[in-house]
C-alpha cells in the first residue's frame, strides 16, 4: 500500500481532470453563494442525511441500496496549504502514517483485516485536504468504522516505522518529481508564482525537511489536524441514516475535540510583472509550463473560469489542441490545471514542445491564442459544448457509491455545504460568452503570469541562447 495517489501534483489529460475536478469548489477568501434549502422530496439527493456530532466530526450518509456495499471517505481538512519551511510534506507523510498502525491494530493489519473481509482502501494529498477512502461489503461495515475511529483516535508513532516510511516517501518524491521532468518543472513554477501564500509548497515536500522531521512535529500536526472537528466522514452504499449515526455514536462520538487549527491568513499579493524560471536538465523534449493566479473555486467566477478551461484545452477539437499541435504543429500535447482549493490558485498550461520547433514558437503560439480569447472571446458553439461535457461530467460523477461519496465529501470539506452539489448545473447554465471573456481578460495578462521552460541540456549552447532571448518578445 505504499503507492498511494499524491492526487494535487499528478497531472491527468484535461477531460479527466475536468470529470474529477468540476465539483470541487473551495475557498475561505472569497463570499460563499447562499446556501441551499437542500433538494425537494423525491430529487436525487433529497435523502441525504447529515449530522455534526458534539465533538465536531461532520457525518453525512446518502443511502443507495442498489448492491450490498459501502464506500467510506474521511476528508481531514489539512494539506501542504497548512505546513511550514522545515515541515513541509507532514501532510502527505500522514496519508502514509495512517496505515502504519494503531492502538488496536498493529503495523499491517489494518490492510490485512480489510483485504480480509473483501475490500480495499486508498488515500490521496492535495494542497488543501488528506483523504482516505474504504470500499468494502455491508457485512464488514461495524468492523471499518472501528478500525477508521481506531487509527483516527490513536495513531502510532514508532521510531522504526516512521523512520522507515520517510525513506518511502523520500523515494517516492525521486520518483514522481526529481525524476519526473513535467513534476520538476511544475515545483519550480509554482514556488515562482507565488511568493507569500504556502500554495508555493509543494505537496510531496522539500527533499531536506523529508529527512529532518522530528517525532514531535508528527505528534503535533496529528492531534491538531487529524482531529474529528476538522474532518468529515461520509458514507454511501447500502446503509441508512440511523444506522450510521448509531455507529458514530459507539466509536467516533468519544473522541476528544482538539484547538482549532490555525487559520490560515497570508493573502498572496497581485503578481505586478510576469515572472520567469528556467531549468536545464536532461529531457527528451523541449517543456513549456505558463501559469496564471485566477480565482478560489467558490469566487464568483469559479463556472465561468472552468468552462473557459475546457473550451481552451478539452480535448483533441479544444482551441489550444487544434491551434498549437493540428495547426502550427509547435507542440506534441498540451494540457491545463484549474487549480480548485481553499484560496486563489493557479491556472497552469503544460505545452510538450514539438523539437523542431522550439521553446520560442511554442510560447509564442500559446500566449496568441490565450489573447485572443481575450480580445474576441469565444464562440455560442463553443460554450454550449463546454456546457455539455460539463453536465455529462456531472451525471458521471454521481454514477457510482464512491463516485456519490467522492463529491459529497469535496463540496462539503472543501465548500462547507454538501447541498450546493445538488444546484451545481444551473450554476454552469448561467454562464454567458461575455461572462467567459471577462474572466479570460483578467486572468490571461503578462503581467499575471509565470513561465517555465525546462531546455534540454544535450540541446547546442547557441540554440538555447537563441530560444532564451526569443521568449523574452511579446509574441
Amino acid at each position: 500500500m505504499a503507492q498511494r495517489s499524491l492526487e494535487a501534483r499528478l497531472r491527468f489529460p484535461a477531460a479527466l481532470v475536468a470529470a474529477l475536478l468540476m465539483l470541487a469548489p473551495a475557498a475561505s477568501a472569497q463570499p460563499r453563494p447562499t446556501a441551499p434549502s437542500g433538494p425537494k422530496k423525491g430529487a436525487i439527493g433529497s435523502d441525504v442525511v447529515a449530522k455534526t456530532l458534539p465533538n465536531g466530526l461532520r457525518v453525512i450518509v446518502w443511502p443507495d441500496h442498489d448492491i450490498p456495499n459501502v464506500a467510506l471517505y474521511i476528508w481531514h481538512k489539512v494539506g501542504s496549504r497548512n505546513e511550514h519551511n522545515g515541515i513541509t510534506g507532514l501532510s502527505h507523510f500522514f496519508e502514509h502514517m495512517m496505515f502504519l498502525g494503531s492502538k488496536n491494530y498493529p503495523g499491517g493489519e489494518f490492510d490485512r483485516v480489510m483485504e480480509g473481509n473483501g475490500g480495499a482502501n486508498n488515500a490521496f494529498t492535495t494542497q488543501d485536504v488528506t483523504v482516505y477512502s474504504d470500499w468494502f461489503a455491508k457485512s464488514a461495515l461495524d468492523l471499518v468504522l472501528k478500525m477508521e475511529a481506531d487509527r483516527m483516535c490513536c495513531l502510532t508513532f514508532d521510531s522504526t516505522s516512521v523512520q522507515s516510511e520517510r525513506e518511502v516517501v523520500y523515494s517516492e518524491r525521486r520518483t514522481s518529481v526529481d525524476n519526473n521532468n513535467q513534476q520538476f518543472l511544475d515545483e519550480s513554477v509554482e514556488a515562482t508564482a507565488f511568493e507569500a501564500h504556502p500554495y508555493q509548497i509543494p505537496t510531496i515536500g522539500w527533499p531536506s525537511d523529508i529527512e529532518r522531521w522530528t517525532m514531535a512535529d508528527l505528534k503535533g500536526y496529528f492531534r491538531i489536524y487529524y482531529a474529528p472537528n476538522n474532518a468529515v466522514l461520509v458514507v454511501v452504499g447500502d446503509v441508512t441514516g440511523p444506522e450510521i449515526m448509531a455507529l458514530m455514536d459507539k466509536y467516533f462520538a468519544g473522541i476528544p475535540a482538539q484547538p482549532p487549527p490555525p487559520e490560515v491568513r497570508t493573502i498572496e499579493p497581485p503578481q505586478l510583472g510576469e515572472r520567469r524560471v528556467e531549468i536545464r536538465r536532461p529531457a527528451p523534449v523541449p517543456l513549456l509550463e505558463v501559469g496564471y493566479h485566477a480565482g478560489s473555486a467558490s469566487g464568483p467566477d469559479a463556472e465561468a473560469e472552468e468552462l473557459l478551461d475546457m473550451i481552451l484545452t478539452a480535448g483533441e477539437s479544444s482551441r489550444l489542441y487544434q491551434r498549437m499541435v493540428d495547426r502550427d504543429r509547435v507542440a506534441v500535447d498540451v494540457d491545463s490545471w484549474l487549480q480548485r482549493g481553499f484560496d486563489p490558485g493557479l491556472y497552469a498550461f503544460f505545452v510538450t514542445v514539438a523539437p523542431d520547433k522550439g521553446l520560442a514558437a511554442a510560447e509564442a503560439s500559446l500566449l496568441d491564442e490565450l489573447a485572443r480569447v481575450s480580445k474576441d472571446g469565444v464562440t455560442e458553439a463553443e460554450l454550449q459544448k463546454a456546457k455539455t461535457i460539463r453536465l455529462a461530467s456531472y451525471w458521471r460523477s454521481l454514477k457510482t457509491i464512491d463516485d456519490k461519496a467522492s463529491v459529497l465529501g469535496r463540496y462539503e470539506a472543501l465548500r462547507g455545504d454538501y447541498r450546493l452539489l445538488f444546484t451545481a448545473p444551473a450554476r454552469y447554465d448561467k454562464v454567458t460568452r461575455q461572462r467567459i471573456q471577462e474572466v479570460a481578460r483578467r486572468i490571461f495578462t503578462e503581467k499575471n503570469r509565470t513561465v517555465g521552460t525546462l531546455v534540454p541540456e544535450n540541446e547546442p549552447e547557441a540554440e538555447a541562447k537563441g530560444s532564451s532571448s526569443a521568449r523574452r518578445g511579446k509574441p
